[in-house]
């Protein structure tokens, strides 16, 4: 079972993440998940945080000889910015911790404080927001790479693009090789196929930079050449496509998710929706006439893309503070402000990216069982051979 576990604070010493259940075999092309790590960190909009962090993942256990050996995987990540730190979230108590604190009194609206503060039982909301902070998604996109690593033996890619900035849209599909060109840049604006949409999200993000505001926008995942039959129509948490929801609404300020065209379907008749079915008997292969059901019915694969939406609210750290509420004296006052980002969607398509290609591995394996790479790939190939005789 392929499951994955993070720990570490946002300004603690080093974030760690677990991975278990990856078989064994599988190469670990390293500088390819540290290329993952330095695309989260890019984007117009980040914030000065992004200026000191420069993230690179030191593998401690699973890999050895550069190829994953079956037991669990080990990643850490540090925090350059710990040394800021260290005297104000020690893991010991000592005298005179108290002068050091950095309390957060003031809850932010739409962000985990209050909530965090009141189950938790906390005064202030440091040790909230340090676990709540997004910084922890560099793990996931750490493990993540393991699990694309692992796809990318069987032909099966995963990349994401950003469909919109605020009320900056892009009109059109993305096509598979406009999304391995954008992977490719060695410099990230907005992940936007289009330049002129581009252009107009980054007049978004700059109206907001001078209002003292936040936006958010929509990326898109899409994972590329995948066998049918993933997932399972047979009970409601097998459904790929709502492990794949839950997947991607779990990423910090993600409050919504699309699997294929899904409001446009919502909107139109049954007979504009549906993805015609044909044969090509020369192939001997089915193939659909369009693909707005994003490569997913019943919850099972289909044999075309899976396409995944994330609708990203503006995140909660504003420069120009909304009103909260002292939780020292309960008086009215101006939420909280830490260093923070003013756009981070194309940030957030990469951290889909890894969590739609953790689903998606766990469902593969699911599928295709096997604990080395070898054996895998015998029931993979067998697999295709059957579908190919269907």
């Amino acid at each position: 079972m392929l499951s994955f576990v993070t720990a570490g604070e946002s300004h603690g010493e080093a974030l760690v993440a677990t991975l278990s259940g990856m078989p064994a075999g599988v190469p670990a092309d390293l500088p390819r998940i540290n290329r993952d790590l330095w695309r989260r960190q890019q984007g117009y909009g980040r914030g000065g945080r992004m200026k000191i962090e420069s993230d690179e993942a030191h593998i401690l256990s699973g890999v050895r000889h550069g190829k994953t050996i079956g037991s669990p995987i080990a990643v850490l990540l540090r925090n350059r910015d710990w040394k800021n730190w260290t005297e104000t979230l020690p893991v010991q108590d000592y005298e005179g911790s108290a002068e050091q604190a950095r309390p957060v009194n003031r809850p932010r609206p739409g962000h985990a404080d209050l909530a965090g503060c009141i189950k938790y039982n906390y005064p202030e909301a440091r040790y909230i927001l340090e676990r709540a902070s997004a910084r922890e998604t560099a793990a996931r996109v750490a493990v993540g790479g393991f699990a694309k690593l692992l796809l990318r033996e069987f032909g099966i890619e995963v990349l994401s693009h950003v469909v919109a900035v605020g009320d900056a849209v892009l009109e059109r599909p993305a096509t598979w090789e406009e999304l391995k060109a954008l992977e490719a840049k060695s410099e990230v604006l907005l992940n936007c196929v289009d330049p002129d949409t581009e252009q107009e999200m980054k007049k978004v993000v700059d109206t907001a930079y001078r209002t003292g505001d936040t936006r958010g926008g929509v990326f898109e995942v899409v994972v590329h050449d995948v066998p049918p039959g993933l997932g399972s129509h047979t009970s409601w948490d097998s459904k790929l496509d709502g492990r794949l929801a839950q997947a991607i609404v779990s990423m910090q300020a993600v409050k919504g998710v699309e699997v294929g065209s899904a409001s446009l379907q919502a909107a139109s008749p049954g007979s504009k929706v549906q993805d015609t079915i044909h044969y090509n008997k020369q192939a001997r292969q089915f193939y659909r006439g369009s693909n707005k059901a994003g490569g997913l019915e019943g919850g099972i694969t289909n044999g075309q893309d899976i396409v995944v939406r994330g609708y990203l609210k503006p995140i909660s750290t504003l420069r120009r503070p909304l009103e909260s509420v002292d939780l020292s004296t309960r008086e009215s006052a101006s939420a909280a402000y830490e260093r923070s980002d003013v756009a981070v969607v194309p940030a957030a398509g990469v951290i889909g990216e890894a969590m739609v290609a953790m689903t998606v591995a766990k469902a593969f394996l699911e599928k295709f069982g096997g604990d080395s790479l070898a054996e895998i790939r015998r029931n993979h190939d067998g697999y295709l051979e059957q579908v190919r005789l269907f």
